[in-house]
């Protein structure tokens, strides 16, 4: 009777060894995708933030450049009065090319 019980309870202890380390990869895989499921909301949540201050300063760039465009033509704009007598020709192209651009 001994003899039939080895081979039954090895199949028994073999069962409980496949199942544990069955087990083992199992929660492998679940610590695994729970990494790869925070670890793409965490850059997903810090690629917004990037976005939102590459967006901030692109809105900044365009609002020094507009700035920096209408003081440039404020300064082809004024020309001292003086000028007027000795460049009036030339005050004239100027008025030109500001009220045609």
């Amino acid at each position: 009777m001994s003899l039939q019980e080895d081979p039954v309870q090895r199949e028994i202890h073999q069962d409980w060894a496949n199942r544990e380390y069955i087990e083992v990869i199992t929660s492998s895989i679940k610590k695994i995708a729970d990494f790869l499921n925070s670890f793409d909301m965490s850059c997903r949540s810090r690629l917004a933030t990037l976005n939102e201050k590459l967006t901030a300063l692109e809105r900044r760039i365009e609002y020094i450049e507009a700035r920096e465009e209408a003081a440039s033509t404020a300064v082809v704009l004024w020309v001292p009065s003086e000028s007027h007598e000795i460049f009036g020709e030339l005050t004239g192209i100027f008025g030109l090319l500001v009220s045609w651009g």
